[in-house]
């Protein structure tokens, strides 16, 4: 646990030392957001119908931005052949990386996405199932975009490639947050079929991901 905590401590300085963390993504859904409405028009009705899946799209697009990088940094370095050596496997590797982008991606964006919300007349109602939504299903963004990562590690400009290989595997995350975010008469309510499907789909990443992820990155130094 020593060397997982140090390897999550390390990419958490890295992403604050070299920037493209947060800072970006949060940017960039604020972007999407905004211009969002410009171009739909001031409908307010439409909008919030459509805040929900607006929202969890450009969630998708922000996480999508900087999984690229989850690996690729420390493959330029040797930083990434020097860990296959060490004492922690390969799989914990990728989940401590993998955890860290999420800390630095996906949580900011899960909690500020009720405010960019605001931008797009969200209903009161549904602020609390979208956090829940965006909490449970950001982590299978990250994992599989590290899994993505993986099997691009050492592409020159792989992320037109990398965009195309995961953006098929983020619909059912997509399809199931959005309907969950969308529950705004339940509330904030685990139990409802959509949330325990997009936490089915977490889990599966959080367990499946780390595997086949290893298993790219030792074919790439064969």
């Amino acid at each position: 646990m020593n060397h997982l905590t140090a390897l999550v401590k390390r990419d958490l300085k890295l992403a604050y030392r070299l920037g493209g963390g947060a800072g970006t993504a949060i940017g960039f859904f604020l972007v999407v957001v905004t211009l969002l409405p410009l171009g739909i028009g001031p409908d307010s009705a439409l909008l919030s119908r459509i805040s929900a899946g607006a929202i969890w799209i450009a969630l998708l697009l922000s996480v999508l931005l900087s999984v690229d990088r989850i690996f690729q940094a420390d493959h330029e370095d040797g930083s990434l052949e020097l860990m296959l050596l060490g004492p922690v496997s390969l799989e914990m590797i990728v989940v401590s990386k993998t955890f860290a982008h999420w800390l630095t991606t996906g949580l900011p964006l899960a909690v500020t996405a009720p405010l960019f919300g605001v931008l797009l007349n969200i209903e009161p109602g549904a602020i609390g199932p979208l956090v829940l939504s965006t909490l449970i299903g950001s982590p299978a963004l990250s994992f599989l975009g590290a899994l993505g990562g993986a099997i691009t590690l050492g592409v020159r400009r792989g992320g037109l490639l990398l965009s195309l290989l995961i953006l098929p595997l983020y619909v059912p995350v997509l399809i199931f947050g959005v309907s969950a975010a969308s529950a705004s008469g339940a509330g904030p309510d685990i139990s409802t079929p959509s949330l325990l499907v997009l936490s089915a789909l977490s889990l599966a990443t959080l367990v499946l991901c780390p595997l086949a992820a290893a298993a790219a990155i030792r074919s790439h130094f064969r």
